[in-house]
């Protein structure tokens, strides 16, 4: 039998029922989300969460400082008090020394002894407009209106377009460290002179007033041993020597002191840093080494201070240091490594050499001091030659297209066509030794590297070389030789181009390079100089339309840059002879020790 058929399919509706509510599964939505981060957040552990927290902190903090910068740009450039207008820049003239003390200083002051004629003058000398002095055989005489209207707008030109030297609005003040922000040069009415050695009468009466009265080391502060010795030591060492005013020196005596600790250390390499008011030295917090330019580049200013006042410790201490490392190993043909460890005295991160920052003053210093010595101390002077020869065997490459001689930096082996502006103290420093004796072929290379430095800021929109270069060394179209990164082309208003122009003019007496200065001059004062007085750092060499003033003015720009403009203008080839006295790397004169 067959089962009963089954009952038949229940009819199909072919349809689909949705309730749709968009309002509540939105909410829902957002609601399972929030719910689903913070679990996710709650699963991240406590060092997680705080490196997370941390991070979005810092970020914030960077924004809100960069606010505050780009804020002070712009009051800067737009809002500066109508009261600072008055301080207006001033062309100082060379004076004679004052009455000297001692029979000792009579052979450097003599420099300044002599009252010199004033004439005026438009840029170097070549393109001077001096006054007549001379009528023709038939006694007509040229216009005297004429002239004097050709020499008062000559003038007018030299003090608006050529301000060399700065007293009012180019100031330090001891609390501002080594720098002073051009906002505040009105403030600055009691500073320290020591940055220029050029004065006038009244003015130093007050700076000297405000040493006697005001200057007082007994201050709780840390200060760096380099930077503090070759700016105020060296600079009252240099002004008790122009002056003849034993003020200065009772200063540095006390200054002087106050820096020994830094040099109790285990090996005798110093500190970078020590406390003047309680004599506690150490090294940076980070680090337990010294840089070798800053532990070798002191002696010039402590073997003075011992030669003047008899306390042969000062010198004792800097040339332990000098001895030292001269006696390492670690170095490549002269070439030292840039750091020194101040416990075991051995160089660390070996096989790194260059010519810029942390070690260049050593080389400069090598051969100054055998100059200030009297060129017997025949170990500085091997030292520096060999360095020398160091540098033309490893470091000195050409770029192209116009073949310019450059110094690179080594590093294990590899070369890096990378060249700081810094380097540029080498032109002057080679031709100061040829000027010395030295080897002729050292000029040559003074003169190729001056050449390229002076390209270093020829090759930019705004005539001023950047911090760093980067030189092409491959033939490309469309490459100039010089080539910067953008984290390397701001301008710190640095002298060692112009330093080394002045060293170059003094040696050769080429006048090319009193006109090299004369276009670095100009566009200073294009680019960087404030209309309220003094001048500033710059963000971008490449950038003529908007170079972006950084609101910070360097006291080497005063100490150095200017001074340094002014020596190369002047007409007078014996003020501050190379014979006589030797520069630090501060540019404060220090005279050459006479034979016993």
């Amino acid at each position: 039998m067959y089962p009963p058929p089954a009952p038949p399919p229940a009819p199909h509706r072919d349809f689909i029922s949705v309730t749709l509510s968009l309002g509540e599964s939105y909410d829902n939505s957002k609601s399972r989300r929030r719910r689903s981060c913070w679990r996710k957040w709650k699963q991240l552990s406590r060092l997680q969460r705080n490196v997370i927290l941390f991070v979005v902190g810092f970020l914030i903090l960077c924004g809100f400082l960069y606010s505050l910068q780009t804020a002070d740009q712009w009051k800067a450039l737009s809002g500066r008090p109508a009261e600072v207008e008055k301080m207006k820049l001033e062309v100082l003239p060379v004076l004679p020394a004052p009455q000297k003390e001692s029979a000792e200083q009579e052979g450097f002051a003599d420099i300044l002894s002599q009252k010199r004629q004033r004439h005026f003058r438009r840029g170097p000398p070549h393109l001077q407009i001096r006054p007549p002095n001379t009528v023709s055989k038939d006694g007509m005489q040229d216009d005297a209106k004429e002239r004097e209207a050709a020499l008062g707008k000559a003038q007018q030109e030299e003090n608006t377009q050529r301000t060399v030297i700065s007293w009012r609005g180019a100031v330090i003040e001891p609390e501002q460290a080594t720098e002073l922000p051009y906002k505040r040069a009105e403030a600055s009415i009691k500073p320290l002179v020591l940055a220029s050695k050029i004065w006038k009468e009244p003015e130093f009466k007050q700076a000297r007033k405000w040493v006697s009265e005001n200057l007082d080391f007994q201050k709780n502060v840390d200060v760096n041993l380099f930077e503090s010795t070759i700016r105020i030591l060296g600079g009252l060492l240099s002004t008790y020597h122009l002056s003849g005013d034993s003020l200065f020196l009772t200063k540095a005596e006390d200054f002087g002191k106050r820096l020994m600790p830094a040099f109790t250390t285990p090996s005798k390499i110093p500190y970078s840093d020590v406390n003047i008011g309680t004599g506690f030295a150490h090294s940076p917090q980070w680090t337990s080494d010294s840089t070798v330019a800053e532990v070798t580049s002191i002696q010039l200013e402590f073997r003075e201070l011992s030669r003047l006042t008899g306390i042969k410790k000062f010198q004792e201490a800097v040339e332990e240091v000098t001895k030292h490392i001269h006696s390492l190993s670690g170095k490549k043909d002269g070439l030292v490594p840039m750091f020194i460890n101040t416990n075991s005295g051995l160089f660390t991160h070996p096989g790194v050499f260059t010519l810029g920052a942390r070690a260049d003053s050593y080389y400069e210093y090598l051969l100054k001091q055998w100059i200030q010595g009297g060129k017997k101390e025949t170990q500085l002077l091997e030292d520096y030659v060999k360095a020398i020869e160091g540098i033309k065997a490893h470091l000195l490459r050409q770029s192209q297209p116009r073949k310019l001689t450059f110094v690179g930096e080594l590093a294990h082996g590899r070369f890096s066509a990378k060249m700081d502006h810094l380097v540029c103290f080498l032109p002057g420093t080679l031709a100061l030794g040829v000027h010395h004796g030295l080897p002729a072929d050292h000029m040559d290379l003074a003169r190729a590297l001056m050449e390229t430095c002076y390209q270093m800021n020829q090759q930019m929109e705004t005539g001023l070389s950047p911090e760093i270069a980067h030189f092409n060394m491959y033939p490309r179209a469309d490459h100039k030789d010089v080539e910067v990164k953008p984290a390397d082309r701001h301008n710190l208003l640095r002298p060692e181009t112009v330093e080394s122009l002045f060293y170059l003019y003094r040696v050769t007496r080429d006048r090319k390079y009193q006109d090299w200065g004369w276009e670095i001059l100009q566009s200073f004062n294009k680019y960087t100089r404030v209309p309220s007085g003094g001048y500033s750092s710059i963000n971008n060499v490449q950038n003529s339309h908007k170079p972006e003033p950084r609101d910070k003015m360097e006291s080497f720009f005063v100490g150095e840059t200017l001074k340094y403009l002014y020596l190369l203008f002047s007409d007078d080839l014996e003020l501050l002879s190379l014979d006589s006295c030797v520069f630090n790397t501060e540019a404060h004169p220090l005279p050459i020790w006479a034979p016993a």
